[in-house]
């Protein structure tokens, strides 16, 4: 009777963190999916969301702050690309006798031709363009790290807590076995099996402690934190039937950050070849002054205008480079649509590998190991199965607990990969299948 009531009081323990039947299986695949929260540590509603850490690394990463030291740069060429240039002021003395000596005084003024100046304008704009494509793409970048980083996070989470259920049953496992050895139910062997077992749990979950810990770390530098993270997670509220179709997928590729940074890469080659080319027309210099000749006591008024002859240097070199890094340019636009749409490619499929997984999960394999769970109670209960048979299932429900939260972790980093390159997101920056639930 005292068996009885101590593998009943194991599988109530265990009923706090799975499910009982199919049905109950269905209800806790459905709490990470939409509309709940999973069952996490939440002291004193200190729980960090995936929006909040999305928003906490867009606004302090150092990172993309240095992303974004370079638009106020372009903002400076700009200013320096807009001014004309100085006029120069020179004395020209000849002589050394002051009776007999001459000396001109005149400013010089070089104008610039060929739109020149409008040309270094155009080009300083597109590099400040492309700045801000950069500052595009990073944000992209930083948004999609931090899901996989966050998400990763919450996958060793939820490990600590099926380590932690493991080893609070795998504790009563030895007690009772230690307890039917005493009474001579059993033969010490079961007893030392089940204290074996019982650390070996208790290794699983120091491993899960210490990788929660540094997964926790890497997600905290994600926004230049160096302390340990010690909010609790939460499973945000993604859509996973929301993935749109492959198609869909590559037409908005053209709008992503990464393409439309590239599509400024050949703007702005462009405007160095405007610029190059009037280069090439020479500037136009303009002097005016007075010379004063003592000797004859008589000043002169001096104007000059100097052009340079284009016959050796008319810019060619320069002309001829930025027309091929206009080449360049495109050819490196065409690589970046290829990369990007195999990568968008590859990551459709990751999700749709996960969805087939989790559906597979959802559907056979935990009401299999929760049915097999429920028949190694009942068996130990009639006598017919030893303490370490239910051990034994449900440390195999549990793995597959496990391996249920690696395949929604893989579903969603896919989705967040997938966001990388499509930048699909709402009016606040955060796509509306990355929410977490309030």
């Amino acid at each position: 009777m005292q068996s009885r009531q101590i593998v009943i009081g194991a599988a109530v323990l265990l009923t706090h963190f799975m499910p009982l039947n199919a049905h109950a299986v269905g209800q806790t695949a459905a709490l990470y999916t939409v509309g709940e929260q999973p069952r996490v540590a939440d002291s004193a509603g200190l729980a960090l969301t995936l929006e909040q850490a999305i928003e906490l690394a867009l606004s302090t990463s150092p990172e993309l702050r240095s992303i974004a030291q370079n638009v106020a740069i372009a903002e400076g060429d700009r200013v320096q690309a807009g001014l004309v240039p100085n006029p120069e002021f020179s004395i020209l003395r000849e002589g050394m006798q002051k009776s007999t000596r001459t000396q001109t005084i005149q400013v010089s003024q070089a104008l610039e031709l060929g739109g020149k100046r409008g040309a270094r304008i155009n080009l300083a704009d597109q590099d400040r363009e492309l700045a801000v494509g950069d500052v595009g793409v990073g944000r992209a970048e930083l948004r999609a790290d931090v899901t996989a980083a966050y998400l990763e996070a919450l996958t060793a989470q939820e490990h600590v807590s099926l380590a932690q259920a493991s080893l609070d049953l795998a504790r009563k496992a030895t007690g009772a076995a230690g307890r039917r050895v005493a009474a001579g139910k059993i033969s010490p062997l079961e007893q030392t099996r089940s204290s074996v077992a019982e650390a070996g749990v208790r290794l699983e979950l120091s491993q899960a402690i210490a990788e929660a810990s540094m997964s926790k770390r890497r997600l905290a530098a994600l926004w230049g934190s160096t302390q340990l993270l010690e909010q609790s997670l939460v499973m945000p509220d993604m859509d996973l039937t929301a993935i749109p179709s492959m198609e869909e997928l590559q037409a908005r590729l053209e709008k992503s950050p990464q393409m439309q940074r590239a599509r400024m890469q050949i703007v702005r080659e462009e405007a160095q070849v405007k610029l190059e080319r009037a280069t090439r027309i020479p500037d136009l210099t303009v002097s005016v002054g007075n010379k004063k000749d003592n000797e004859l006591n008589r000043s002169q008024t001096v104007v000059g205008i100097s052009v340079p002859l284009p016959l050796f240097n008319r810019n060619q070199g320069n002309m001829l480079s930025a027309l091929r890094r206009v080449d360049k340019a495109k050819a490196q636009a065409e690589v970046e649509h290829l990369r990007l749409t195999q990568a968008l490619m590859d990551a459709y499929q990751r999700a749709q590998v996960a969805q087939e997984q989790i559906g597979s999960m959802r559907n056979e394999i935990l009401p299999s190991a929760q049915s097999a769970f429920e028949a190694a109670v009942t068996g130990f209960e009639l006598g017919k199965f030893g303490f370490l048979d239910v051990l034994d299932a449900q440390r195999t429900l549990f793995q597959n607990r496990a391996q249920y939260l690696r395949a929604l972790s893989d579903r969603y980093r896919s989705i967040a990969d997938l966001q990388r390159y499509v930048a699909v997101e709402n009016g606040n920056g955060i796509s509306p299948t990355l929410r977490n639930t309030k």
